[in-house]
């Protein structure tokens, strides 16, 4: 077995609501200054700053792991991590075509930029990728399983954006083996009062979007390899 630092939830300039700093580079710079060892990249909706991340973390010996935080027709947020690029990549192809077509704003949600790995500007999407997609909460599972993904429940103890918060419940079709929780301070009574966590694997992470939030390297995971696949079969096994 295998123990390393990690931080799961990352957001770039991608996201409109992500720092225009949180470029791949800058990203990758802050978690070796950081210590860690492992990483996702999981903007709103959208995977195309993976690639850049993947590239600079293998230059610089952090794993990276492409993925998205997706955002539910309940506007329930949920962690999006996948084996390969290219699964990634189709699965934010098909993301995007549920979304609502409604166009980005800049000056009032902030810019989504795609950027290469030397913090070059190579796009910006046009619509607005903080809006709910069609895909349900109950459906991410299914919607996942052409690509490989594995789902998370973001932030589980948030007031606002949690399958949580935003259904009261966890259905009880989930077939999610891992959740994350915000603070594990709140891990006890999120487990209590939904005794469906209770099987699940937990992760916290900073959910960033601006550089300074990426955690330090003070949480870990203990998996087969240090690798996509260990961390990601693991995410699959449950407790």
């Amino acid at each position: 077995m295998v123990n390393f630092s990690y931080d799961f939830h990352i957001h770039t300039c991608l996201s409109p609501c992500g720092d225009n700093d949180m470029t791949p580079a800058n990203i990758i710079g802050m978690a070796a200054l950081k210590g860690l060892e492992a990483v996702a990249i999981t903007d709103h909706n959208s995977s195309l700053n993976c690639r850049a991340a993947m590239k600079l973390g293998e230059e610089n010996g952090i794993l990276v792991i492409p993925g998205m935080e997706l955002t539910t027709e309940e506007e329930a947020h949920v962690l999006c991590l996948f084996y390969t690029l290219e699964e990634a990549l189709a699965f934010s192809e098909h993301v995007y075509s549920c979304l609502q077509p409604v166009k980005n704003n800049p000056t009032v949600f902030g810019h989504q930029y795609i950027c290469d790995e030397d913090e070059n500007i190579t796009g910006e999407i046009e619509n607005l990728l903080i809006n709910a997609t069609s895909i349900g909460f109950s459906d991410v599972d299914k919607a996942l399983k052409p690509y490989n993904g594995v789902m998370i429940p973001a932030h589980v103890d948030k007031s606002t954006t949690s399958v949580i918060s935003n259904l009261g419940f966890i259905p009880p079709d989930s077939t999610f083996t891992t959740f994350e929780c915000k603070k594990l301070t709140n891990l006890h009574s999120v487990r209590r009062d939904h005794p469906y966590l209770q099987k699940c694997n937990v992760i916290t992470d900073s959910d960033a979007h601006y550089l300074w939030d990426i955690n330090e390297a003070v949480n870990t995971i203990n998996v087969s390899e240090k690798s996509i696949k260990g961390v990601l079969d693991y995410f699959r096994q449950g407790l």
